[in-house]
């Protein structure tokens, strides 16, 4: 998946109100970026630190910025990291459509933001005639506590957990109930759960595997061109005593 324009580098001064980003661009102009992620960021919003945004050309647009991409380093060198939470949807749903997710192939058709459950949308259907439909709900990752360990969630999320119980459901139906976490870093090997952060999401996470939903975690490497093809990595068992806390 790639931007649609090129990106525009920045320092960034501050993130807040979650959604708003105070960012000085090397021409040394100050722009406000929307920032489409409600999580903490954790490690990931340093004044000072190099970020890139992109530029809408629509005029109705109140903030006509959006922040995309910040450079970190946990000592393996640097590597840019996505923050825009919409990304994955549509990176996943290309990945699938080109057959490059083995584990979701088959299919005959693949829809995007289908209601079911409780008042709730599913990120992606999918469905073919000659088996159950398949219901894929998509987690954005970017959370990193020790290097090469990819982590979620990185704050309490209610919502996540209420989309874990519905895919349940889906799964006791009969339906196929997959759960994505995509990692928007290059430097992620492996995969857990921040059960630190989230002990409920945890607990709802381990009860809805239980029942039936599965798990997989892919991981895309990042450039100012966009997203590269995502890769497998695997789900390991969080060892609290190996992880750092975040700068």
């Amino acid at each position: 998946m790639r931007f649609s324009s090129p990106l525009v580098e920045g320092r960034l001064l501050r993130r807040y109100k979650r959604f708003l980003a105070d960012v000085e661009l090397e021409s040394g102009e100050t722009v406000t970026a929307h920032c489409a992620n409600p999580g903490s960021m954790l490690g990931l919003a340093g004044p000072g630190s190099r970020v890139w945004l992109s530029r809408s050309n629509n005029p109705k647009r109140k903030l006509a910025f959006s922040w995309e991409l910040i450079e970190v380093d946990l000592g393996r060198g640097p590597t840019l990291v996505g923050i825009n939470t919409s990304s994955p949807n549509g990176a996943v749903s290309a990945a699938i459509r080109s057959g490059l997710v083995p584990e979701l192939s088959g299919y005959s058709s693949l829809r995007r933001e289908v209601r079911y459950g409780g008042n709730s949308r599913i990120d992606i259907l999918l469905e073919d005639e000659a088996r159950p439909p398949c219901y894929v709900e998509i987690k954005n990752v970017h959370l990193m506590r020790k290097a090469g360990l990819a982590e979620f969630p990185d704050s309490v999320t209610a919502r996540g957990a209420k989309h874990l119980k519905e895919l349940s459901g889906v799964a006791a139906s009969g339906a196929r109930a997959v759960m994505v976490y995509f990692v928007q870093r290059g430097d992620a090997e492996t995969f857990a759960l921040a059960g630190d952060i989230d002990p409920a999401y945890a607990a709802a996470f381990h009860e809805a595997t239980a029942l039936g939903v599965e798990a997989l975690v892919l991981a895309s490497s990042l450039t100012l061109e966009g997203l590269e093809l995502p890769r497998a990595i695997p789900l390991v068992p969080r060892n609290t005593g190996n992880v750092a806390p975040a700068p």
